[in-house]
């Protein structure tokens, strides 16, 4: 049997999310935690996933406190991707170890067909940036587990985004210095965790005016600057990593208190999606003709 043809260049995940962040303006990436979330926000016509380690860990039932391992992520990464075309960045926490996990890490996502991960500074285990009592490794550590990333990679365009949560364990001025030393390690672009106010984007905008990530974590919230201010800073690719599941969250806890209330979900009908909907978003219509066309 022939060996499978490798996707053509210009369509290989990595490839087409570089091209998305050479564009004239910042990519939106839907924060996605399985593969429903990731169709619906591809459906919606987002150009870039974005699949959050803390969505994915609260998703399996733990918070994210580093609770969630490699394999775990690339299982349900496996998911998202089987059902998605939309190049994906994915959440590599810590790198789930040194810097030879790091590179391990590198090739299961590449491998699996992400566009791109982010690695963040913290001491394993890890905490969500928002949480108290963040502590963070050496700078040398850390830069030398981003050129394990880069020297992992097979795909030169695979984006090695390098996060640093400095900001909330040391302060802005060191937390900079940091992302200095993780550039000149080969990092593709920053994403500088903790940096909320305007003039605290403007600040890192200015000091490096290259590609960063910004994280619009802040749910319901408007920015503190609008995105086209943010693409002018540099800041190319901005995630949303928690507003679906939020969102989701609250309506299956309103669609089970009606249930419990009432004995029907009558009182949210309006807010469901018919059964047509939710049949077309798996794409029941092509299983069905192949099940007619085997015979299954």
């Amino acid at each position: 049997m022939p060996a499978p043809t490798p996707p053509a260049a210009a369509d290989r995940p990595a490839r087409r999310l570089r091209a998305l962040l050479a564009g004239s303006s910042p990519v939106v990436a839907a924060g996605v935690f399985d593969a429903t979330s990731a169709r619906l926000a591809e459906n919606a016509g987002f150009p870039c996933l974005h699949a959050s380690g803390g969505a994915i860990a609260r998703a399996e039932g733990f918070p994210d406190l580093g609770l969630i391992g490699l394999e775990e992520m690339a299982r349900r990464i496996d998911t998202i991707l089987e059902t998605t075309h939309a190049p994906l960045v994915a959440d590599a926490d810590t790198g789930y170890g040194n810097a030879l996990n790091v590179q391990r890490t590198v090739r299961t996502f590449e491998k699996a067909g992400v566009a791109g991960l982010h690695l963040e500074d913290q001491d394993f285990p890890k905490r969500c940036g928002l949480y108290d009592g963040i502590k963070v490794i050496p700078t040398p550590e850390m830069a030398g587990k981003i050129r394990a990333a880069v020297d992992a990679r097979h795909d030169p365009d695979f984006v090695v985004i390098a996060r640093s949560d400095a900001v909330k364990a040391e302060g802005m001025a060191p937390a900079l210095d940091r992302c200095q030393a993780y550039l000149d390690a080969g990092a593709d672009m920053l994403f500088i965790e903790g940096v909320h106010t305007a003039a605290e984007i403007e600040a890192v905008g200015q000091r490096f005016p290259g590609p960063k990530l910004f994280n619009m974590a802040a749910p319901g919230e408007p920015p503190p600057l609008p995105l086209t201010r943010l693409g002018a800073l540099g800041y190319r690719l901005i995630i949303y990593p928690a507003d679906a599941q939020r969102v989701a969250i609250r309506a299956m806890a309103d669609v089970f208190a009606a249930i419990l209330r009432d004995g029907h979900s009558g009182a949210l009908k309006n807010r469901m999606s018919s059964p047509a909907e939710r049949d077309e978003l798996v794409d029941l219509s092509t299983y069905m003709e192949k099940s007619r066309h085997y015979g299954a």
